[in-house]
């Protein structure tokens, strides 16, 4: 498993990681890479990152978004079959929801490579290619039990329930917190990975209960919109916030003594991997890789290594 990537820039990532700078333009075809939301810094960077690669194989690429919409999906999925893409890069909008766009892709004789999230079916997509994200929990809600001293009440911010990661994340921390019977989850809000929402939810759990000692979140957007509604509520004095992803914003809030920590998703490096391999199966039919679900591990990031991010989702051991 690759978690080293020495002091690269986003721009040129995948062509320096890949050896490929030197490369002749060529004309491979389209790869078309279907993402979720770019606004968000995770997902922009999976896109970038396929892109890059992609046209440093040699293809043309095309970046488009879903934003969590099945519908909309289906319409990109429609058009890159239209369009004759050699091969289809997609972050699923949903486990259940998607499968049939996806079972589209591979009656046209489409390859197609599934990233960062899940579909609830095997035997379609070439691969699936997402973070270890029980590994990642577990890692998170170690460090978590530690900050917050095994006692104390706390809340969770979860994700968006269509997504698998959300639930693993979440079975992931109450695996470990059990552990600890002086530890009382007093609240669990969904706020759909998404800062605003993670702020407004956490005006509720604080309404509902007022002596929070910690905030553990399935990801880094709903964190950080739970520590601006404490701070707004003048509450967050020696909360513990811990998230997930290790998206700058997150980097900048521990740097400034803010969120306790973050949890690395290893974005740049499975998104430039499964362009890798769309192009094998261009090329071979095949990923060169026995398994179709393919698990990246996560990394712990607190204000002890911080000064080991070199980029945006890249961490130097």
């Amino acid at each position: 498993m690759l978690k080293t990537i020495k002091r690269l820039t986003m721009t040129g990532l995948a062509a320096a990681a890949l050896g490929l700078s030197g490369l002749v333009s060529a004309d491979n075809g389209l790869i078309s890479i279907i993402v979720n939301d770019p606004s968000n810094p995770y997902w922009h960077t999976e896109g970038e990152v396929a892109r890059e690669t992609a046209e440093e194989l040699g293809y043309r690429a095309n970046v488009s978004a879903h934003r969590g919409d099945t519908n909309e999906e289906s319409r990109l999925i429609d058009t890159a079959i239209t369009n004759d893409a050699a091969a289809i890069i997609l972050d699923p909008a949903n486990a259940d929801g998607s499968i049939g766009a996806v079972r589209r892709v591979v009656d046209a004789g489409i390859p197609i490579i599934l990233v960062n999230a899940e579909i609830n079916e095997t035997g379609l997509a070439q691969a699936q290619l997402v973070s270890n994200n029980a590994q990642g929990a577990a890692l998170g809600a170690a460090h978590w039990v530690e900050l917050m001293g095994g006692e104390g009440n706390y809340v969770e911010m979860f994700g968006a329930p269509s997504d698998n990661n959300a639930q693993t994340r979440s079975n992931g921390y109450t695996t470990v917190i059990e552990q600890y019977p002086d530890l009382d989850q007093v609240g669990s809000e969904v706020a759909n990975w998404d800062r605003t929402e993670g702020y407004n939810r956490m005006q509720n759990l604080m309404q509902a209960n007022p002596d929070i000692a910690g905030v553990i979140s399935g990801n880094d957007e709903m964190a950080l919109g739970a520590i601006s509604a404490l701070k707004e509520a003048g509450r967050f004095d020696g909360v513990v916030v811990g998230g997930f992803d290790g998206n700058p914003d997150a980097i900048e809030s521990i740097e400034a003594g803010e969120m306790a920590y973050t949890v690395l998703q290893p974005v740049a490096v499975f998104s430039r991997e499964a362009v890798i391999q769309a192009d094998r199966v261009i090329r071979t039919g095949e990923t060169g890789v026995d398994e179709e679900k393919q698990l990246f591990d996560a990394m712990l990031i607190t204000p002890d290594n911080i000064d080991q991010m070199t980029a945006p989702f890249v961490f130097e051991e």
